[in-house]
């Protein structure tokens, strides 16, 4: 095997890997809105270390195929940290704008549901941050 069919095969991977991290991501944001919305109606979805597992090894695999010197990566997955961060601003307007109304869950318990929103916007916004500075690496080593 040589390095044009390893780029190729890795790059058709990268491609599959972001179509299972984009449906994975609709899929937790879903149930996640619903979780909200619904003050605990529904059990937590608690899909926060499997979607971020599914995320670094989609962003870790990008990198990979980015230091095997693919020239051109589309840069989609910045959607899911743009979409992650407004859905969380929202859905903290949503609670101040309601008085905390779905900070509790029907029997007046707190609702951690922002709190795990929040955790998985920040753990996005780490492995962003953290596949540019591989990204910068790679650049200062050429």
């Amino acid at each position: 095997m040589n390095l044009k069919t390893l780029k190729e095969e890795e790059s058709l991977i990268n491609r599959h890997l972001f179509l299972i991290a984009s449906v994975i991501t609709v899929v937790t944001m879903g149930m996640l809105i619903i979780e909200f919305f619904t003050r605990g109606a529904f059990s937590p979805a608690n899909m926060g270390v499997f979607y971020l597992g599914v995320l670094v090894i989609y962003s870790f695999h990008k990198e990979l195929v980015r230091w095997f010197g693919k020239k051109k990566i589309e840069r989609q997955g910045e959607v899911f940290i743009y979409t992650w961060i407004a859905i969380t601003v929202i859905l903290y307007i949503v609670d101040f704008a309601t008085n905390n109304y779905y900070s509790y869950n029907f029997q007046g318990q707190p609702s951690f549901t922002l709190t795990n929103i929040s955790v998985i916007t920040i753990e996005v916004l780490a492995v962003f941050v953290f596949t540019r500075l591989l990204k910068t690496l790679r650049i200062s080593f050429k």
